[in-house]
């Protein structure tokens, strides 16, 4: 009963219709000229072309003497000028319902597991929603636990925090977030694979969440051959969806990946729309959109128990960290980690370069202990980074320095333990209770405060 009602539902929407009807005076690209429809369509609204092989959906991103400029969510092949175009009468909103977990959507919300039709929830939410005021949100929560070592005790994530996973291609950024959806402690996992390879997404969903990820998954797909607009478009809606969850008094991990491929189909839309390119080729609403993305994550408002806490990728271009997306997501993190290629060629994974990885919720997300303990493995670790090149060719003899000694003989098992298989977990007092015991067998001394 509720199947069918849901479909009548939906349909019952689609017979909203207007008698305001333009055409198309050109095409040119992606861009696809609209006459007589100034005054009825503005930015950011939809129309559907009414092309002869069937219908095209899409979306206005200008308007100017010349008439109204529309990009399209699927292609313009056969559109010409004289086809017919109409008010769209369902708009950019979806209806998320707790039903949707274990489903896999296209940008648009719409199923593509084949597994029949999505239940529509009581409330229409609008895809790109503002974020909340700097007011209207709690403040991030304890610490949440992800059964990753290098998180847990080195780059914590507390709830309602936004991290930043920064790396090349290859470099271990894909197994990572599957790490993160199959063990952290969370009611409800968002996936938006943003521009991902066709191949990877079953093997994603497969092999890397498996059966247990995917039950309490939602994973909203747009492959990397999709118009710009539909790429775009799967981070709004992943988005979208966590903000219901988070709605409902969850606890939401949205996994977003990539920002990045968010950023370069913006550069798309708006190269298309006439903008001018600017850093590096990249419009400025790229550098507009991105923080209205990702600002929309975080902790839920005052009196609810929800909050959303966001891992975004950002694919690096040449493994350079200052490039104009990566300088741009860091300063809008609440912390970012580092994927070192050098690492992952000495076969540890994941490759998180502890010295240049940080979460800003430190040192308030461990116990003085705990942190004691961290402040002791960074400092021992730093240590041996500064001294490698020598201590690699030889040129450092043991006995000059006890706090290099000591680096050296922590460093060994210190890299054993880290590395973790995507499989494998451990309880984050069990990290730290190791560390602290192979940073006393290495003669390093950690300074616990006394009241701890």
């Amino acid at each position: 009963m509720q199947t069918v009602f849901s479909e009548l539902s939906t349909f019952a929407r689609t017979l909203e219709n207007t008698r305001i009807v333009g055409e198309v005076s050109s095409v040119y690209g992606l861009s696809l000229t609209v006459s007589g429809l100034e005054r009825a369509m503005g930015v950011g609204q939809r129309c559907i072309v009414q092309g002869p092989r069937g219908h095209v959906l899409g979306e206005v991103v200008g308007v100017d003497r010349d008439g109204t400029h529309v990009l399209p969510f699927g292609t313009w092949a056969g559109v010409t000028t004289g086809d017919k175009v109409l008010l769209s009468p369902q708009g950019d909103t979806i209806r998320p319902d707790l039903s949707w977990k274990g489903r896999v959507l296209n940008a648009l919300g719409e199923p593509v597991d084949r597994r029949g039709t999505l239940h529509d929830g009581p409330e229409a939410r609008h895809v790109k929603a503002p974020p909340p005021g700097a007011f209207d949100r709690r403040r991030t929560g304890p610490r949440l636990e992800t059964g990753i070592k290098t998180f847990d005790v080195f780059t914590p994530l507390c709830r309602g925090q936004r991290m930043g996973v920064f790396a090349g291609s290859g470099v271990g950024k894909s197994t990572l977030m599957a790490m993160l959806a199959r063990q952290a402690e969370a009611d409800v996992i968002v996936v938006g694979l943003v521009g991902e390879r066709g191949r990877e997404v079953q093997d994603f969903i497969q092999s890397d969440l498996g059966p247990e990820g995917m039950a309490r998954s939602v994973v909203v797909v747009s492959t990397g051959d999709e118009p710009p607009l539909m790429r775009r478009q799967a981070a709004w809606t992943a988005t979208a969806i966590a903000e219901y969850f988070r709605d409902q008094g969850l606890q939401v991990l949205l996994l977003m990946d990539s920002v990045t491929r968010f950023a370069m189909a913006q550069r798309e839309i708006g190269l298309s729309g006439g903008e001018p390119p600017t850093t590096k080729g990249y419009p400025p609403t790229v550098f507009s959109e991105l923080p209205q993305l990702m600002e929309r994550a975080g902790p839920g408002p005052e009196g609810s128990a929800g909050d959303i806490t966001a891992i975004y990728t950002v694919l690096v271009d040449g493994d350079d960290m200052n490039e104009p997306v990566a300088d741009t997501v860091r300063g809008i993190m609440d912390g970012h980690v580092v994927l070192d290629r050098r690492i992952a060629e000495r076969g540890r994974f994941p490759a998180v370069n502890l010295s240049r990885s940080v979460s800003r919720m430190l040192p308030d997300c461990h116990s003085p202990a705990e942190y004691a303990v961290l402040q002791a493995a960074r400092r021992t670790l730093s240590r041996y980074a500064d001294m490698e090149e020598l201590i690699r060719i030889g040129a450092y003899r043991q006995g000059a320095d006890p706090e290099v000694d000591a680096a050296i003989r922590f460093f060994a098992p210190a890299e054993a333990f880290l590395g973790q298989r995507k499989h494998e977990s451990m309880a984050s007092d069990e990290s730290f209770a190791h560390i602290y015991q192979m940073l006393g067998e290495a003669g390093v001394e950690v300074q616990i405060p006394r009241d701890a």
